[in-house]
């Protein structure tokens, strides 16, 4: 059987969480309110120490209602030029709130707060003016870095000079509460609205949440209606992805554990360069003459599915389908072909 490790998008459901799904008392979100739905929007709030939060299919759209939520027409939002928003989000901000995204360039390896006000426009009639403030935390094109408490509170601060919001794009939020041992709800303190993702690391089959004040969720309603997000009885995903909160977040540093043992396996094979896993991400960059394609092409012939994140990086993610036995013949095998390039 293949090893995936592509993403940890890639993970099924196990037969408990299938079971919580066809057990899942319903309604009509859209009319009523879908009960198990009302139950997982609770928690996350709590857990994420808003006032409310607001379940969407996925995690882009719950971005996208974000940025519709904080930001005018003919305004710009600023974000780390890697960043998932700008990145893997297809041009959403421009498309669906009119606003224009002002990459920010890392000095290092992510955006700063010394970068974002080095970035900021001066305030003329010429320039759009910002309206928002976006960090990813973990920072997927990063490798799964952790924005610390610090660099947090540091870009709030610098958004708070310009007079602006934060939105967190935390889908993967959990890990970072995992691996620092930090809340979710003293994490998210630094932005106004937060999203997470039960997709990824979770292991449930859709969705995402956006929290924030009741206004930002009631306009984030509003937005989830207009992208067309509106869902029915929505418990039966939304009791995944609170089966995922209840009993999957624990386990997540079984992944970060099996990220750095690829990390420790694969080192420097062939002249490769890993970078040092914080979380369940690997990013691995390849020695001059090779490239990812032809890499991933001969990982697969082992059945091993790797991600060909740059013509010169792969990706490997780990999750809860893919065992630390697994992880440790994925590493071995990255190895030898490496090696033998």
């Amino acid at each position: 059987m293949a090893i995936d490790l592509r993403s940890d998008t890639v993970t099924k459901p196990s037969q408990a969480m299938r079971a919580a799904m066809a057990d899942a008392e319903v309604g009509d979100d859209e009319r009523d309110g879908d009960p198990t739905t009302r139950r997982l929007e609770e928690r996350v709030a709590s857990l994420l120490g808003k006032e409310a939060s607001l379940f969407f299919p996925s995690g882009t759209m719950a971005n996208q209602a974000a940025v519709w939520v904080h930001s005018e027409r003919g305004t710009e939002v600023l974000a780390d030029v890697d960043a998932h928003i700008v990145h893997s989000e297809i041009a959403g901000i421009a498309a669906l709130s009119g606003a224009q995204v002002l990459a920010v360039n890392p000095t290092n390896t992510v955006m700063s707060a010394a970068d974002l006000r080095c970035t900021f426009r001066p305030r003329s009639r010429y320039y759009p003016a910002p309206s928002l403030v976006c960090v990813e935390n973990t920072h997927n094109g990063a490798g799964g870095r952790i924005a610390t408490l610090d660099e947090l509170r540091a870009v709030r601060m610098a958004a708070a000079e310009q007079g602006l919001p934060v939105h967190m794009d935390g889908a993967r939020l959990w890990n970072a509460s995992v691996a620092t041992g930090i809340s979710l709800a003293e994490i998210s303190e630094h932005a106004d609205t937060v999203m997470v993702a039960f997709s990824k690391g979770l292991g449930a089959p859709v969705g995402a949440a956006v929290a924030g004040t009741r206004a930002q969720i009631e306009r984030a309603w509003t937005a989830r209606k207009l992208f067309g997000g509106a869902m029915r009885q929505s418990g039966i995903v939304a009791a995944a992805a609170l089966y995922g909160v209840d009993h999957n977040i624990g386990r997540l540093e079984e992944d970060h554990e099996n990220a750095r043992t690829i990390a420790r396996i694969v080192g420097d094979a062939g002249g490769a360069t890993v970078v040092p896993p914080q979380t369940n991400i690997v990013m691995v960059d390849l020695p001059p003459g090779i490239n990812s394609a032809t890499v991933a092409a001969r990982a697969r012939e082992d059945d091993i599915w790797l991600s060909e994140w740059t013509s010169t990086r792969i990706r490997m993610v780990t999750h809860l389908d893919a065992s630390a036995e697994d992880c440790r013949h994925a590493a071995e095998t990255l190895r030898r072909i490496l090696s033998n390039a």
